[in-house]
């Protein structure tokens, strides 16, 4: 019996198998390629579309200030306080703007219904809107914030110890100053606060109602991107 032509038959089949294995692979390859080019091109061209349509509407600034209470918190006289303030700005119309973060004030107090030599340390969140706009046609800006705060007041002694905490709880603030360029990106934002938190304290099960009520002064420094 001649095997001859089975054999040619067997080995194109296999010549056939074999070549569309490869184009097989290869088109794998091919198609793998080509979906990571896309997705970087999309990447790229999504970048590159933001950059140009959003750029500047983001902000960061850090503000530190000196605090100034305006009344005694429960039975304790607040001595000038000190803190600071980090926060996030997402700017949706030409002048006004969404911003959100978080910041860190303490007082001190030599005597109080806590004992003496106790601190005062407030610490939260802070949200709300800010307007900014040139005034005139100079280059100077004012600046309006208004929002709330979500915070706590916790107690130390003299030692660090923590006495008391109150649990966060939602207050306001509201300010106003000046937003100064320093360049393409930077600005420097003087500007005076008042900020309002009451909360209850709680010693050894004696609940003391009391408020936070004080003026702020700080200077912050902005970065647009």
């Amino acid at each position: 019996m001649n095997l001859r032509p089975y054999s040619l038959f067997t080995g194109a089949v296999h010549s056939t198998l074999h070549c569309k294995i490869i184009l097989n692979k290869k088109n794998k390859t091919m198609k793998k390629q080509f979906i990571q080019s896309s997705l970087l091109l999309f990447v790229l061209t999504l970048a590159g579309f933001i950059r140009s349509h959003a750029q500047n509407n983001w902000s960061l600034e850090f503000r530190p200030g000196i605090n100034y209470a305006t009344q005694n918190l429960g039975n304790a006289h607040l001595k000038t306080g000190y803190g600071f303030e980090g926060t996030i700005a997402y700017k949706f119309m030409p002048h006004l703007g969404a911003y959100a973060g978080w910041s860190w004030n303490k007082f001190d107090a030599d005597n109080s219904f806590l004992g003496s030599n106790v601190d005062f340390e407030e610490t939260g969140y802070t949200l709300g809107l800010q307007f900014i706009h040139p005034i005139a046609k100079s280059n100077i800006n004012y600046l309006v914030r208004a929002g709330a705060v979500y915070n706590h007041i916790e107690t130390e002694n003299s030692n660090g110890k923590l006495i008391n905490d109150t649990g966060h709880g939602w207050g306001w603030q509201a300010g106003a100053g000046i937003a100064v360029p320093l360049g393409k990106r930077l600005m420097l934002t003087p500007e005076l606060r008042y900020r309002s938190l009451s909360r209850d304290i709680n010693d050894n099960g004696k609940v003391t109602p009391v408020d936070l009520n004080y003026i702020s002064g700080g200077i912050g420094l902005r970065f647009s991107f």
